[in-house]
């Protein structure tokens, strides 16, 4: 075995893991256990020294950080003797915004020669190419919305902060923070029109947390009153990609790989 998954929550884990040739070691992190993934190996931060130190026991020479994952309580009465020289670098993280504090932890894990696996390699197709996937067109409008949405998100980047917006007309109404998309649109109220607008931040590193969206994404879409789902093409992952659009179609949604330089 030589691919580990460190697991977050969602779906994307089961769908990495189930394309495997080989089943990868899944490991995931305490508190965050993915959907209908079951653990090889469960881990907290405070041991996260011992944890390496054990993939490279088992063989493990690349992993792959996929799924959803908020930063977690430290209890520092359980930091233990391999993960003590890590602290400082690991406290930078718990503070740094989520990009930062990815690259942070991507180097603890290249520092002990395991090697990064970015999702959209591991499975085909995640990245969709641009094009509108649904049966119903973005109607008029909607390119000006995608542009504000497009300058938003990359606003938002540029602090590390968030993927995704709301847009309505000329107006943001909703933009993501640390809960999360689908915490962003369910505490949005029912109103008439807009998209919901989803795009990686600059200069991200795209070896881990490329935004994504899914089968679950158009239920929530709907209820919030939206018209249909604009991602930017090359850097958004679209899981369950069938499931997913024929979602949007049964609720009269559109989904829209719209290219990020136009």
């Amino acid at each position: 075995m030589t691919l580990a998954l460190i697991c977050g929550q969602g779906h994307l884990p089961r769908i990495v893991a189930g394309t495997q040739s080989r089943p990868p070691l899944v490991c995931v992190l305490r508190g965050f256990e993915p959907e209908y993934l079951p653990a090889d190996v469960t881990f907290r931060l405070e041991q996260l020294g011992t944890f390496i130190a054990d993939l490279k026991a088992r063989g493990v020479t690349q992993v792959c950080l996929c799924g959803a994952i908020r930063r977690p309580p430290v209890d520092p009465t359980l930091i233990d003797a391999a993960t003590a020289p890590l602290v400082p670098r690991l406290q930078r993280a718990l503070t740094s915004g989520d990009d930062s504090a990815l690259r942070i932890v991507m180097t603890l894990f290249e520092e002990a020669g395991l090697k990064i696996a970015p999702v959209h390699d591991l499975v085909a197709d995640l990245i969709p190419e641009p094009g509108i996937y649904t049966l119903k067109a973005p109607r008029s409008g909607t390119d000006d919305e995608a542009r504000l949405g497009q300058r938003t998100v990359a606003e938002m980047g540029a602090r590390d902060v968030g993927q995704a917006c709301v847009i309505r007309g000329s107006s943001v109404v909703a933009r993501e923070d640390a809960a999360g998309t689908d915490a962003m649109l369910d505490r949005l109220a029912h109103g008439e029109g807009g998209i919901l607008y989803k795009a990686p931040k600059p200069q991200q590193d795209r070896r881990a947390d490329l935004p994504a969206i899914g089968p679950d994404t158009p239920e929530r879409v709907a209820a919030a009153g939206l018209d249909g789902i604009v991602i930017a093409s090359g850097g958004v992952l679209l899981l369950e990609r069938a499931k997913t659009v024929a979602r949007c179609d049964a609720l009269g949604l559109f989904l829209w790989v719209r290219d990020a330089g136009v």
